[in-house]
């Protein structure tokens, strides 16, 4: 690669989806997109709305720098990562050439130390003049991360350019969603026409949920046997279409709301339930099921596993309910 037009825009699985970035001259720049659903490999089949453009000047590329900051949680503290090899093939080597990847773990009391960073631009094999603009870089990088509260802080590809320069092509930031409320004026920067409409209306509800690429809907309480209910799904040779946890604390009025994103998931096929009752009773759970289904008009095929507080009313209540029910 050459020349990029600027910064891949585009939410999406793999980074070398094309779609999002039109170069002069080609039959995109005649034929407008603002207004607009784009329709790409990353965006879905539905497309995302185009409310803006971007316009730059293309750069002329000498090499492709990757640079990055999360957090690593078996050391539990943010690393810096660093490779000579950046672009739109850095997973792959990653997997299979991790000797190009360079890590330094950061100390949060210390923070990102200069020895830290003349290792990394050595690694990085720049002269001393590009080094010196990349240290500025990450010591920026490392600033941002910690005041912004962000999980992941990445630049790919951070280019060397033919004129000798260093020059960030693409950049993405992950936000930690718990500590939005210190940042208020970077959350008004969100655009829910961007994301999927499902996970807005969980969000709305306060409920984590996220769209996944299965058949089998899933609804459960706590995040821990919502992750072992989809490796079981997964060990059957089926995969889940979503991750929700409905909540501890869920109303009759929650779990309803929540299994109707279920039931709106043209995905799914069929339901899991997986409720083990503590704070969230089983019999809540069961009523929650039962109003969804009655106002939904649904007959998609669900199985209910309850175990806990009330399970016994729980399976009376569904039982009563008068849908098609078979006890297991």
């Amino acid at each position: 690669r050459h020349q990029s037009p600027g910064p891949r825009r585009w939410p999406g699985p793999r980074r070398r989806d094309p779609g999002g970035q039109l170069t002069a001259g080609s039959p995109g720049l005649r034929n407008p997109t603002a207004g607009r659903n784009l329709v790409t490999a990353q965006t879905g089949p539905n497309g995302a709305p185009v409310h803006q453009i971007l316009v730059e000047e293309p750069a002329a590329i000498a090499r492709e720098i990757y640079l990055a900051i999360t957090i690593d949680r078996v050391h539990r503290r943010p690393v810096m990562i660093a490779s000579a090899s950046g672009g739109v093939d850095i997973e792959e080597t990653a997997a299979s050439n991790p000797e190009a990847i360079a890590t330094e773990a950061i100390d949060p009391v210390l923070g990102l130390m200069p020895f830290q960073i003349r290792r990394l631009t050595a690694r990085l094999e720049l002269d001393s003049a590009l080094a010196r603009s990349a240290a500025q870089v990450m010591t920026s990088m490392y600033r941002f991360f910690v005041e912004a509260d962000c999980s992941l802080v990445e630049i790919n590809p951070l280019v060397v350019t033919s004129d000798g320069n260093l020059l960030a092509l693409d950049a993405k930031v992950n936000l930690e969603d718990d500590a939005l409320f210190r940042h208020s004026d970077l959350k008004d920067l969100a655009d829910p026409s961007q994301e999927n409409e499902l996970e807005n209306r969980a969000s709305d509800m306060d409920v984590a949920y996220v769209k996944l690429d299965g058949n089998v809907g899933c609804l459960v309480n706590g995040a821990g046997l919502a992750m072992a209910t989809m490796d079981v799904i997964a060990a059957r040779g089926t995969t889940a279409a979503n991750f929700l946890d409905v909540g501890g604390g869920a109303s009759v009025e929650k779990v309803a709301d929540a299994v109707k994103i279920i039931l709106d998931d043209s995905d799914v096929d069929r339901v899991l339930v997986n409720i083990f009752g503590g704070i969230l009773r089983c019999d809540i759970a069961a009523e929650g099921i039962v109003k969804a289904y009655k106002e939904k008009g649904s007959r998609l095929p669900m199985v209910v596993r309850m175990l806990g507080t009330n399970v016994d009313q729980g399976k009376s209540t569904l039982r009563d309910s008068g849908l098609p029910v078979t006890p297991g």
